[in-house]
């Protein structure tokens, strides 16, 4: 009997990208080691945020490349080492400005919207404070790391002010692309992006990747649409914070047409930040919570997690190949 050959199709995160076939074989590469051809495609869908596509030997910083001595100069000039109360009011004016939204009214009473955007603060400032926690413990910077219980941390090469503007700017854009799904005009037309990428019901098992955001417009489709999909990963995701949770269009569930689910973290990653779903997002028995080491530069980048072994076996298995 004849087999029909999976697909999968991968959802991008937060911030610009390289060129779709770029994105795609970058991913194909990393997951696989090779490239996929027509057995994978990509949900491009930083063409709706960004006039154009990041040079093509580009390196992303917001995948966790590194930072330069002059991005970093120019972060500070942004405002990056101002205190983290005036750096989330920065980056919220800046989300809103981006997204098209009105500033909020002075008025007794907030607005459905302006309370949701509120709650999502919330998580940008909690963003924020760790990121410097980090920075300053993995540069020897925070007295009592050794001893306060908290997760050991490899020291990176890189000096503390390149290491927090890489931090700042992870958050910011990380917000700004939120912003703009929950609050402007992007999330429809994210989703849409996401169902044109998946192939017809009947043309075989299914594997779905979403990274980052792409991780919270992956299942959003899924769980509206109810498509069949043998396996669904979600890597470095917000999917467990009340915050974004809150914001979702139906109460948290594994999407009825996904067979297993596998949502992977780094403890560090700070867009992740919670990292099961398995107590929210029943049944749980379908969902397995993995946490990995993602050594990139800011523990989110993406060809780090696609090599983890937690990623590459069961998707590799459902291709008929040894991880």
């Amino acid at each position: 009997m004849h087999r029909t050959r999976p697909t999968v199709v991968y959802v991008h995160g937060n911030g610009n990208k390289v060129r779709s076939g770029l994105l795609k074989s970058q991913w194909d590469q990393a997951l696989f080691g090779r490239d996929m051809a027509d057995a994978s495609r990509m949900a491009y869908w930083a063409a709706l945020q960004y006039e154009r596509p990041l040079p093509d030997f580009r390196v992303d910083a917001l995948d966790g490349g590194p930072v330069t001595e002059t991005e970093s100069v120019a972060a500070a000039g942004a405002g990056v080492f101002d205190s983290p109360e005036e750096f989330v009011a920065r980056t919220v004016q800046e989300a809103r400005r981006e997204a098209g939204a009105p500033a909020p009214e002075s008025r007794a009473v907030e607005t459905p919207a302006e309370a949701a955007e509120g709650a999502l603060v919330g998580w940008l400032r909690e963003m924020t404070y760790l990121a410097e926690t980090l920075g300053a413990a993995e540069t020897g910077g925070h007295e009592g790391a050794e001893d306060d219980g908290a997760l050991p941390l490899e020291v990176l090469p890189l000096p503390r002010p390149l290491r927090t503007a890489l931090f700042r700017e992870l958050v910011r854009r990380t917000f700004r692309d939120v912003h703009a799904y929950f609050f402007g005009d992007r999330g429809p037309a994210i989703r849409q992006v996401i169902e044109d990428a998946l192939p017809p019901p009947g043309a075989g098992p299914v594997v779905v990747v979403g990274h980052s955001l792409g991780s919270v417009a992956a299942y959003e489709v899924l769980r509206e649409r109810e498509r069949e999909v043998a396996l669904l990963v979600t890597l470095g995701s917000p999917l467990a914070i009340t915050e974004v949770r809150d914001q979702l269009a139906r109460p948290p569930a594994v999407p009825a047409g996904v067979r297993a689910w596998r949502n992977v973290s780094d403890l560090r990653d700070l867009v992740a930040l919670g990292h099961t779903l398995r107590p929210e997002y029943g049944p749980p028995e379908r969902i397995t919570d993995a946490l990995v080491t993602n050594n990139s530069g800011n523990h989110h980048g993406i060809s780090q997690y696609l090599a983890q072994a937690a990623v590459r076996e069961p998707v590799q298995r459902l291709f008929g190949q040894p991880a």
